[in-house]
């Protein structure tokens, strides 16, 4: 009885190790970060985006949940007053949506990888702008991004890999911009 008891331990010890070392670290970006220039800026993308908007932002707030995580920040356009925002972007996959009025806005996904290291955030801006030599005439203009997020091994950086391309005149563009943390 008692080399059955030893066995059953050793083999429930054993098996809860092999799980343990089975189950994946996933990245905290909680806290509070700081760039020299916007994620938009990089790419030079700016105008793609409302004042608020994280894309302009060089600070950012960051708390993570299990299964979402907010974004808030502070930022503005060029000549524009400041402007602070939250974003809620969830992990589940579903599409969250950011509506500024008259045909501008945003519809983001977000995608963790299987190991949890990195978040890749897929966005679509849309917003009306005016046909080159018809200032009167508007057209839909639809800014496509992809954000992939990892965090540094240590903890104390965030690298933002970004690419845009939009349906009307640009070919594409692809940058990074990194984020330290400040607390």
């Amino acid at each position: 009885m008692p080399f059955l008891i030893i066995l059953l331990t050793g083999v429930i010890y054993f098996a809860v190790q092999a799980q343990q070392k089975n189950d994946t670290h996933r990245a905290n970006f909680s806290g509070e970060w700081k760039s020299k220039e916007s994620i938009s800026m990089g790419g030079n993308i700016v105008c793609c985006y409302n004042s608020g908007d994280r894309m302009l932002a060089q600070t950012m707030k960051i708390a993570e949940q299990a299964n979402f995580l907010t974004i808030e920040v502070s930022s503005s356009s060029p000549g524009a007053a400041l402007a602070t925002s939250q974003e809620k972007l969830t992990f589940d996959g579903k599409e969250s949506q950011i509506n500024h009025g008259r045909e501008r806005g945003k519809k983001s996904t977000v995608k963790l990888s299987d190991d949890g290291q990195t978040m890749t955030v897929n966005s679509i801006v849309h917003l009306m702008v005016a046909t080159p030599y018809h200032a009167d005439v508007q057209e839909q203009l639809l800014v496509y991004v992809t954000e992939v997020w990892k965090l540094s091994n240590d903890g104390k950086s965030i690298s933002v890999h970004a690419n845009a391309k939009s349906n009307l005149f640009d070919s594409g563009r692809s940058w990074t911009t990194v984020f330290d943390k400040v607390n």
